[in-house]
Order: structure tokens, then C-alpha cells, then sequence
């Protein structure tokens, strides 16, 4: 489903942006037409080795129109604590990750970026709180723009890989 907005502009992922580490805006909308994995993730956590898992992924089903994005964060047991220049660097270095890693967010609470806000509006989650668990929950998104599904942190990314296929 997708939101409306008061004057009548349909809302999706395309219309949000986010940083990179070196901080420019990059609108989702450079995304469109893509299916896109979009996980909050951080470098020291028990669950840090699904960067791997997601490059993976990513590798299998670019060419057919699958984008990652990444996006530490270090609101969760402060396993993100390094500058987001930092936890890109890191991806790169420890997991081969190549998909688009951004800057540093948050993703609950009152500081919570937009899109993740957004994000947990179309795909609330299992518990009674829409809130973010842990890190490295997972939204897929259609080529539309249309959140479609929400994995939480200990579902796999290859988990992800029927749905994915499906919206291929």
C-alpha cells in the first residue's frame, strides 16, 4: 500500500533520502524501478557476519535489478560506535560489501530518520511495538517503491532469497 500524502502525492521509499559517509543527500528515488534490501546493521554485533550473507545476495541478484542498502547504526547494545566513514570502511574490508552503505542513523525513537519511520509504518513487525528490535532487521521493496515484507534479525538473508526471486 501505498501512503498518501495531505496534498495528494502518493508517499514511498523514492521519496526520502539519506546521507553517505561523506555526507550528500542521495534520494532513493536514484533507486527506482530496483528491488531493494534495506537493513540497519552495525559492525560489532553477534549478527555482523549477514554483511557476508548480504553481499552474497546482492552479487546473486544485481544484474536482475536487486539493490542493498546499509545503514549503521548504533542504537542497539552500541555496536555501531565508530564514524560512519568508519563502519563503511569496515563492510568493505571485512565482508567484500559493495552494495551502498550509508551514514549513520537512527532508526526508533524520536531522532529516527524519516525512512525508517516510514519503513516500519508499511511493515510493522511482530511485536507490539513497530519498533526496530535489534540490529540487522530487513525490509524488501518492490520495484514500485511498496514495502512488501519485513525480516527481523535472526531470519537470514537467504531467507530473503524466495521473496526476492518472486519480485524479480
Amino acid at each position: 500500500m501505498i501512503l498518501q500524502r495531505k496534498w495528494g502525492k502518493e508517499l514511498s521509499v523514492y521519496s526520502y533520502s539519506a546521507a553517505i559517509p561523506a555526507g550528500k543527500e542521495v534520494p532513493l528515488e536514484d533507486y527506482r524501478g530496483k528491488v531493494l534490501v534495506i537493513a540497519n546493521t552495525a559492525s560489532q554485533c553477534g549478527l555482523t557476519p549477514q554483511y557476508g550473507d548480504l553481499q552474497k545476495l546482492y552479487d546473486r541478484y544485481l544484474e536482475q535489478g536487486l539493490v542493498i542498502l546499509g545503514f549503521p547504526c548504533n542504537q542497539f547494545g552500541a555496536q555501531e560506535p565508530d564514524s560512519s566513514a568508519e563502519a563503511a570502511s569496515f563492510c568493505q574490508l571485512n565482508y567484500g560489501v559493495s552494495f551502498p552503505v550509508f551514514a549513520k542513523i537512527d532508526v526508533n525513537g524520536e531522532n529516527s530518520h524519516p525512512l525508517f519511520t516510514y519503513l516500519k509504518e508499511q511493515q510493522p513487525g511482530i511485536s507490539e511495538s513497530s519498533d526496530i528490535q535489534w540490529n540487522f532487521t530487513k525490509f524488501l521493496v518492490n520495484r514500485n517503491g511498496e514495502v512488501v515484507a519485513r525480516f527481523e534479525p535472526r531470519e537470514t538473508p537467504e531467507s530473503m532469497a524466495g521473496a526476492i526471486e518472486q519480485l524479480l
